[in-house]
């Protein structure tokens, strides 16, 4: 394995190094513009979509709707890591256009889809979206002054709270109008105008890892992500013991286990497992997937409890509507936006990212547990999702600076992608966790749409809560000071150009 850097006439990196340059001009400006928009575009996904279903199902005539959301979020995870091992190789600005100019493509084909199968398949390729997190604050990491970096990153990771204030009105507004085909349509024109911006505006990175491209490791690392996906996506409408559910699961984790026995016998494996299981890095990969468990959590119980009919008398909602709901939502995505500024200001003061990570994660899990005691009080709720908001914004923004102090440029993406696994599976094994309790708590059914009892709504943020804690737990358990590792077996050398080569 070899690692170049571009002369040092034209780097990323010198520039970086000029105290002319520490600073923000129009073009950075732009290009962080760029970037957070296309975040936005991930964080609306979930949400446009979740709105648009009921539309959806009822369009095609289908019980599986669970599919298109699943399909989105199965093909995020499983790619990441391939994904992150060609952004090291080839370029993470051309890797992120690549996933960019794919998702849009899955957005057509959604658009126009005849048949929810084809529409599925659409959704799914649309998945190359998740990708974009990662690489976007690896680009940042590479291509921006190292000034500007700590307050890029967390403006980029927590500024798709903001989406989240207009996003319930605008998306009723297209559905009521355009029907549900339109939400496909603003998916492909926002993506192509987006991936025209970050090409005029953001710079390629110089670094690059000569590496062989496993695709074996892939292939294993990637069925068996998607089998445990889907085994426990699936496991409480098939049932825990059924034997899909265990063979999914058991499946997955079999070719996992096979992955990692590859992973150790290869000299360029997707992923060098010595690496990951470094404490800064391995630690910093399970404090973001409980950061990220836990938002999910909490994200999808608040509208669920607030839409509930207050006639039903169950000890909470509010019969809001989705439109309705946006004055619960829009709080909780300013303070996300919040809690990354504040992380972003206060790291290039040299206070950091671990302590910071903490104090979000203990927010969060404080703001789960005054919700789980107090649900029925409109006014203190969205206080509480303003806490939340908060805490996330400072968890998702901790994360990548936790990262960029961890890891060398050559191995940002390729280690990036495997906490965006993380950042994935944890998100969609809390929230089934959470509906299997609430299952064996179901108060009544009304018309097919199941209402659960209050004790029941009580457990599942304090799933939530318990998540966030021991995400601070883990935070608290990374080094109080992280140095940055150094590429395994690599050693550093100068060629007659000026680059820099880092040769196995």
């Amino acid at each position: 394995m070899m690692v170049t850097h571009a002369p040092s006439g034209g780097s990323a990196h010198t520039r970086q190094q000029d105290s002319t340059a520490e600073r923000w001009t129009p073009r950075l400006i732009f290009s962080l513009a760029s970037i957070v928009l296309l975040l936005e575009m991930l964080a609306v996904s979930y949400m446009m979509i979740s709105i648009a279903l009921p539309q959806i199902v009822t369009h095609y005539q289908t019980t599986q709707g669970a599919w298109l959301l699943t399909s989105f979020l199965l093909v995020g995870a499983v790619t990441c890591p391939l994904i992150g091992k060609l952004a090291d190789t080839h370029g993470k600005r051309r890797l992120l256009l690549t996933a960019v100019g794919l998702a849009a493509l899955g957005s057509l084909i959604s658009a126009v889809a005849p048949t929810y199968a084809v529409l599925i398949a659409g959704r799914s390729l649309t998945g190359l979206l998740v990708p974009c997190l990662f690489l976007s604050y690896s680009l940042i990491r590479d291509v921006f002054p190292i000034r500007t970096v700590a307050l890029a990153v967390s403006i980029a990771t927590s500024g798709m709270g903001l989406i989240a204030i207009p996003a319930p009105f605008f998306t009723g507004w297209l559905i009521d109008n355009f029907g549900f085909r339109s939400i496909f349509w603003f998916f492909l024109a926002g993506l192509v105008i987006l991936s025209v911006l970050i090409r005029v505006t953001t710079a390629e990175s110089s670094v690059r890892l000569r590496s062989r491209i496993d695709l074996i490791g892939a292939a294993l690392l990637g069925a068996g992500l998607a089998g445990i996906l889907v085994g426990v996506s699936f496991g409480p409408s098939w049932g825990w013991t059924s034997g899909s559910t265990i063979g999914f699961v058991a499946g997955g984790a079999a070719l996992l286990v096979a992955w990692i026995v590859s992973a150790r016998l290869l000299a360029d494996p997707l992923i060098d497992i010595r690496f990951f299981g470094k404490r800064p890095v391995f630690l910093t990969a399970l404090g973001a997937g409980l950061c990220y468990g836990t938002s999910s959590v909490f994200t999808i119980m608040l509208p669920m409890m607030c839409m509930t009919p207050a006639i039903l008398g169950l000890g909470y909602g509010f019969g809001i509507s989705a439109e309705g709901f946006a004055i619960f939502q829009a709080p909780l995505g300013g303070a996300v936006v919040i809690g990354g500024l504040i992380v972003g200001t206060l790291v290039p003061r040299n206070v950091r990212p671990r302590i910071l990570m903490v104090v979000g994660m203990l927010v969060m899990g404080a703001a789960c547990l005054l919700t789980a005691t107090i649900h029925d009080d409109k006014a203190l709720l969205i206080g509480f999702a303003a806490l939340l908001g908060v805490g996330m914004g400072m968890g998702y923004a901790a994360v990548p600076n936790l990262l960029i102090a961890a890891v060398p440029p050559q191995l940002q993406a390729t280690t990036a992608s495997m906490v965006a696994v993380f950042q994935s599976i944890l998100p969609a094994i809390l929230p089934v966790i959470a509906f299997s309790v609430l299952n064996s708590h179901i108060a009544t059914v009304v018309q097919g749409a199941v209402f659960y009892t209050d004790t029941g709504i009580t457990i599942a943020f304090v799933i939530g809560a318990v998540s966030a804690l021991l995400g601070a737990v883990v935070a608290l358990a990374l080094p109080r000071r992280i140095e940055q590792l150094s590429a395994p077996g690599a050693s550093a050398a100068a060629d007659e150009d000026g680059a820099v080569v880092l040769a196995h």
